[in-house]
Protein backbone atom coordinates (compact mmCIF):
# COMPACT_ATOMS: atom_id res chain seq x y z
CA UNK A 1 0.00 0.00 0.00
CA UNK A 2 1.20 3.24 -0.76
CA UNK A 3 1.16 6.43 1.16
CA UNK A 4 -1.58 8.07 0.49
CA UNK A 5 -3.97 5.17 1.23
CA UNK A 6 -1.69 4.99 4.63
CA UNK A 7 -2.36 8.50 5.43
CA UNK A 8 -6.12 8.20 4.82
CA UNK A 9 -6.47 5.32 7.30
CA UNK A 10 -4.14 7.24 9.83
CA UNK A 11 -6.38 10.23 10.13
CA UNK A 12 -9.56 7.91 9.77
CA UNK A 13 -7.42 5.45 12.54
CA UNK A 14 -7.46 8.95 14.50
CA UNK A 15 -11.13 10.08 14.04
CA UNK A 16 -11.70 6.88 15.53
CA UNK A 17 -10.48 7.63 18.51
CA UNK A 18 -12.85 11.02 19.16
CA UNK A 19 -15.48 8.95 20.99
CA UNK A 20 -13.16 7.44 23.51
CA UNK A 21 -11.45 10.95 24.04
CA UNK A 22 -15.37 12.73 24.66
CA UNK A 23 -16.00 10.39 27.39
CA UNK A 24 -13.59 12.84 29.43
CA UNK A 25 -15.78 15.79 28.64
CA UNK A 26 -19.03 16.38 30.52
CA UNK A 27 -19.89 18.98 27.75
CA UNK A 28 -22.90 18.08 25.63
CA UNK A 29 -21.88 16.57 22.28
CA UNK A 30 -22.53 20.01 20.15
CA UNK A 31 -20.33 22.21 22.25
CA UNK A 32 -17.51 19.06 22.02
CA UNK A 33 -18.03 19.09 18.38
CA UNK A 34 -18.07 23.34 18.14
CA UNK A 35 -14.38 22.94 20.37
CA UNK A 36 -13.08 20.93 18.19
CA UNK A 37 -13.41 22.51 15.00
CA UNK A 38 -12.46 25.61 16.45
CA UNK A 39 -9.66 24.37 17.98
CA UNK A 40 -8.52 22.22 15.17
CA UNK A 41 -9.50 25.08 12.44
CA UNK A 42 -7.16 27.23 13.84
CA UNK A 43 -4.27 25.13 14.04
CA UNK A 44 -4.73 24.30 10.11
CA UNK A 45 -5.09 27.82 9.19
CA UNK A 46 -2.04 28.64 11.37
CA UNK A 47 0.11 26.17 9.96
CA UNK A 48 -1.00 26.99 6.91
CA UNK A 49 0.40 30.31 6.80
CA UNK A 50 0.71 32.07 3.77
CA UNK A 51 -0.40 29.36 1.51
CA UNK A 52 -3.69 30.24 3.23
CA UNK A 53 -4.61 33.05 1.09
CA UNK A 54 -3.15 31.53 -2.07
CA UNK A 55 -5.83 28.97 -1.35
CA UNK A 56 -8.63 30.82 -0.97
CA UNK A 57 -11.44 30.50 -3.53
CA UNK A 58 -15.20 30.78 -3.64
CA UNK A 59 -15.72 26.98 -3.76
CA UNK A 60 -13.63 25.92 -1.23
CA UNK A 61 -15.21 28.56 1.08
CA UNK A 62 -18.65 26.68 0.43
CA UNK A 63 -17.05 23.44 1.34
CA UNK A 64 -16.17 24.99 4.24
CA UNK A 65 -19.50 26.14 5.72
CA UNK A 66 -20.16 22.12 4.53
CA UNK A 67 -17.86 21.07 7.21
CA UNK A 68 -19.29 22.75 10.13
CA UNK A 69 -22.85 22.22 8.78
CA UNK A 70 -22.39 18.59 8.72
CA UNK A 71 -21.43 18.76 12.43
CA UNK A 72 -24.59 20.00 12.91
CA UNK A 73 -26.41 17.54 10.62
CA UNK A 74 -25.16 14.90 12.11
CA UNK A 75 -26.00 15.42 16.25
CA UNK A 76 -29.51 16.57 14.77
CA UNK A 77 -29.46 13.33 13.32
CA UNK A 78 -28.49 10.79 16.07
CA UNK A 79 -31.01 12.58 18.33
CA UNK A 80 -33.80 11.96 16.07
CA UNK A 81 -32.68 8.05 15.19
CA UNK A 82 -30.47 7.13 17.84
CA UNK A 83 -26.85 6.75 17.63
CA UNK A 84 -26.62 3.57 15.72
CA UNK A 85 -28.94 4.55 12.85
CA UNK A 86 -27.75 8.06 12.34
CA UNK A 87 -24.37 6.71 12.58
CA UNK A 88 -24.79 4.24 9.82
CA UNK A 89 -26.32 6.64 7.41
CA UNK A 90 -24.40 9.75 8.02
CA UNK A 91 -21.16 7.63 7.37
CA UNK A 92 -22.58 5.06 5.40
CA UNK A 93 -23.64 7.34 2.68
CA UNK A 94 -20.45 9.40 2.89
CA UNK A 95 -18.26 7.23 0.26
CA UNK A 96 -21.58 6.54 -1.56
CA UNK A 97 -22.02 10.23 -2.30
CA UNK A 98 -18.47 10.90 -2.75
CA UNK A 99 -18.13 8.14 -5.78
CA UNK A 100 -21.44 9.72 -7.31
CA UNK A 101 -20.08 13.59 -7.07
CA UNK A 102 -16.62 12.49 -7.75
CA UNK A 103 -18.08 10.85 -11.20
CA UNK A 104 -20.98 13.41 -11.59
CA UNK A 105 -18.47 16.74 -11.35
CA UNK A 106 -15.49 15.46 -12.16
CA UNK A 107 -16.01 12.54 -14.43
CA UNK A 108 -13.95 10.34 -12.65
CA UNK A 109 -16.02 7.36 -13.20
CA UNK A 110 -15.28 4.30 -9.86
CA UNK A 111 -14.64 1.14 -11.03
CA UNK A 112 -16.58 -1.99 -10.32
CA UNK A 113 -14.07 -2.83 -7.56
CA UNK A 114 -14.95 -0.35 -5.46
CA UNK A 115 -18.39 -0.39 -5.88
CA UNK A 116 -18.22 -4.21 -4.55
CA UNK A 117 -15.70 -3.22 -1.68
CA UNK A 118 -17.98 -0.18 -0.91
CA UNK A 119 -20.91 -2.01 -0.50
CA UNK A 120 -19.61 -4.48 1.62
CA UNK A 121 -17.76 -2.24 3.98
CA UNK A 122 -20.91 -0.06 4.33
CA UNK A 123 -22.78 -3.44 4.96
CA UNK A 124 -19.88 -4.19 7.45
CA UNK A 125 -20.11 -0.56 9.36
CA UNK A 126 -23.75 -1.13 9.59
CA UNK A 127 -23.68 -4.95 11.09
CA UNK A 128 -20.90 -3.07 13.61
CA UNK A 129 -22.88 -0.40 14.96
CA UNK A 130 -26.63 -1.92 14.73
CA UNK A 131 -24.92 -5.02 16.59
CA UNK A 132 -24.02 -3.12 19.60
CA UNK A 133 -27.92 -3.06 20.20
CA UNK A 134 -28.45 1.00 20.76
CA UNK A 135 -31.96 2.18 20.36
CA UNK A 136 -33.48 4.12 17.40
CA UNK A 137 -35.66 7.47 18.60
CA UNK A 138 -38.67 8.65 17.68
CA UNK A 139 -38.26 10.77 15.22
CA UNK A 140 -37.21 8.87 11.99
CA UNK A 141 -37.69 9.95 8.83
CA UNK A 142 -36.73 13.75 9.63
CA UNK A 143 -33.50 11.81 11.41
CA UNK A 144 -32.83 9.99 8.60
CA UNK A 145 -32.65 12.79 6.06
CA UNK A 146 -30.69 14.81 8.24
CA UNK A 147 -28.21 11.86 8.10
CA UNK A 148 -28.28 11.92 4.57
CA UNK A 149 -27.52 15.51 4.05
CA UNK A 150 -24.74 14.94 6.66
CA UNK A 151 -23.18 12.35 4.41
CA UNK A 152 -23.79 14.40 1.04
CA UNK A 153 -21.92 17.27 3.01
CA UNK A 154 -18.94 15.57 3.42
CA UNK A 155 -18.68 14.17 0.04
CA UNK A 156 -18.98 17.95 -1.23
CA UNK A 157 -16.20 19.05 1.20
CA UNK A 158 -14.20 16.08 0.21
CA UNK A 159 -14.24 16.46 -3.33
CA UNK A 160 -14.05 20.08 -3.41
CA UNK A 161 -10.59 19.43 -1.32
CA UNK A 162 -9.19 16.71 -3.20
CA UNK A 163 -9.98 19.02 -6.32
CA UNK A 164 -8.18 21.53 -4.90
CA UNK A 165 -5.41 19.31 -5.03
CA UNK A 166 -4.70 17.86 -7.98
CA UNK A 167 -5.25 21.51 -9.21
CA UNK A 168 -2.08 22.91 -7.70
CA UNK A 169 -2.99 23.89 -4.00
CA UNK A 170 -1.00 22.79 -0.97
CA UNK A 171 -2.86 20.25 0.90
CA UNK A 172 -2.13 22.02 4.33
CA UNK A 173 -3.41 25.22 2.37
CA UNK A 174 -6.62 23.61 1.53
CA UNK A 175 -7.87 21.96 5.30
CA UNK A 176 -6.94 25.49 6.22
CA UNK A 177 -9.06 27.16 4.15
CA UNK A 178 -11.75 24.41 4.94
CA UNK A 179 -11.43 24.08 8.65
CA UNK A 180 -10.66 27.44 9.62
CA UNK A 181 -13.60 29.06 7.99
CA UNK A 182 -15.50 26.13 9.85
CA UNK A 183 -13.51 26.89 13.08
CA UNK A 184 -15.34 30.76 12.89
CA UNK A 185 -18.65 29.27 11.72
CA UNK A 186 -18.54 27.18 14.55
CA UNK A 187 -17.05 29.45 17.19
CA UNK A 188 -20.41 31.41 18.02
CA UNK A 189 -22.21 27.60 18.24
CA UNK A 190 -19.33 27.13 21.35
CA UNK A 191 -20.19 30.32 23.17
CA UNK A 192 -23.57 30.31 23.11
CA UNK A 193 -23.26 26.91 24.39
CA UNK A 194 -20.87 27.81 26.92
CA UNK A 195 -17.13 27.54 28.20
CA UNK A 196 -17.64 27.02 31.06
CA UNK A 197 -16.49 22.73 31.22
CA UNK A 198 -13.48 24.46 30.03
CA UNK A 199 -12.16 24.70 33.09
CA UNK A 200 -12.04 21.38 34.33
CA UNK A 201 -8.27 20.12 33.36
CA UNK A 202 -9.57 16.85 32.34
CA UNK A 203 -12.19 18.18 29.82
CA UNK A 204 -9.23 20.91 28.54
CA UNK A 205 -6.77 18.17 27.52
CA UNK A 206 -9.44 15.88 26.16
CA UNK A 207 -10.78 18.81 23.97
CA UNK A 208 -7.14 19.83 23.08
CA UNK A 209 -6.24 16.10 21.98
CA UNK A 210 -9.78 16.34 20.07
CA UNK A 211 -9.01 19.78 18.03
CA UNK A 212 -4.92 19.13 17.60
CA UNK A 213 -5.14 15.69 17.24
CA UNK A 214 -8.62 14.00 15.76
CA UNK A 215 -8.78 17.31 13.80
CA UNK A 216 -5.75 19.91 12.91
CA UNK A 217 -3.09 16.51 12.79
CA UNK A 218 -5.07 13.98 10.87
CA UNK A 219 -6.95 16.12 8.31
CA UNK A 220 -3.05 17.52 7.49
CA UNK A 221 -2.75 13.42 7.23
CA UNK A 222 -6.14 13.13 5.14
CA UNK A 223 -5.34 16.21 2.84
CA UNK A 224 -1.67 14.61 2.12
CA UNK A 225 -3.38 11.29 1.04
CA UNK A 226 -5.67 13.00 -1.03
CA UNK A 227 -2.57 14.04 -3.47
CA UNK A 228 -2.23 10.27 -4.22
CA UNK A 229 -5.63 8.90 -3.81
CA UNK A 230 -8.62 9.04 -5.77
CA UNK A 231 -11.32 10.73 -3.57
CA UNK A 232 -13.93 8.05 -3.79
CA UNK A 233 -11.29 5.35 -2.46
CA UNK A 234 -10.27 8.10 0.24
CA UNK A 235 -13.85 8.32 1.49
CA UNK A 236 -14.26 4.26 1.79
CA UNK A 237 -10.85 4.04 3.42
CA UNK A 238 -12.32 6.75 6.04
CA UNK A 239 -14.84 3.76 7.39
CA UNK A 240 -11.80 2.50 9.94
CA UNK A 241 -12.99 4.91 11.70
CA UNK A 242 -15.47 2.83 13.52
CA UNK A 243 -13.76 -0.02 12.98
CA UNK A 244 -10.78 1.96 15.29
CA UNK A 245 -13.80 3.09 17.68
CA UNK A 246 -14.89 -0.31 18.42
CA UNK A 247 -11.60 -1.84 19.29
CA UNK A 248 -10.83 1.46 21.68
CA UNK A 249 -14.31 0.24 23.08
CA UNK A 250 -12.94 -3.30 23.58
CA UNK A 251 -9.59 -2.79 24.92
CA UNK A 252 -9.83 -0.03 26.87
CA UNK A 253 -13.52 0.71 27.70
CA UNK A 254 -13.88 -2.85 28.61
CA UNK A 255 -17.25 -3.27 26.28
CA UNK A 256 -18.29 -6.47 24.50
CA UNK A 257 -18.94 -7.15 20.50
CA UNK A 258 -22.01 -9.10 20.11
CA UNK A 259 -21.55 -12.14 17.26
CA UNK A 260 -22.91 -9.59 14.39
CA UNK A 261 -20.84 -6.38 15.37
CA UNK A 262 -17.49 -8.90 15.22
CA UNK A 263 -18.80 -10.32 11.79
CA UNK A 264 -19.06 -6.70 10.83
CA UNK A 265 -15.92 -5.60 11.80
CA UNK A 266 -14.18 -8.50 9.87
CA UNK A 267 -16.04 -7.55 6.29
CA UNK A 268 -15.18 -4.11 7.19
CA UNK A 269 -11.33 -4.75 7.77
CA UNK A 270 -11.17 -7.16 4.51
CA UNK A 271 -13.50 -4.39 2.40
CA UNK A 272 -10.82 -1.56 3.47
CA UNK A 273 -8.08 -3.74 2.18
CA UNK A 274 -9.84 -4.49 -0.80
CA UNK A 275 -10.14 -0.97 -1.74
CA UNK A 276 -6.91 -0.65 -1.05
CA UNK A 277 -4.65 -2.96 -1.95
CA UNK A 278 -5.29 -3.94 -5.42
CA UNK A 279 -4.61 -0.14 -6.55
CA UNK A 280 -1.16 -1.24 -5.66
CA UNK A 281 -0.97 -4.36 -7.33
CA UNK A 282 -2.64 -2.57 -10.59
CA UNK A 283 0.14 0.34 -10.63
CA UNK A 284 2.78 -2.37 -10.26
CA UNK A 285 1.30 -4.44 -13.31
CA UNK A 286 0.91 -1.41 -15.46
CA UNK A 287 4.77 0.35 -14.34
CA UNK A 288 6.03 -2.99 -15.48
CA UNK A 289 4.78 -3.06 -19.16
CA UNK A 290 7.42 -1.91 -21.54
Amino acid sequence: MKKGPLAVVGASALWGTAGTAGLLVSADSVALAAARLVIGGAVLGVCAGAGLRRALRPGLLLAALAVAAYQLCFFAAVGRTGVAIGTVVAIGSGPVFTGVLSWALHGRRPSGRWALATTAAVCGCAALIVGGGAQAGGQMVSGVLFALLGGLLYAFYAVSAARAIETGSESGAVMGVLFGGAAVVMLPVLLINGVGWLGEPRGLLAVLYLGIGTTALSYFLYGRGLRTTPVATAATLALTEPAVAALLGLLVLGERLAPLSVAGLVMLVLSLVAVAVPERVRETALASQP
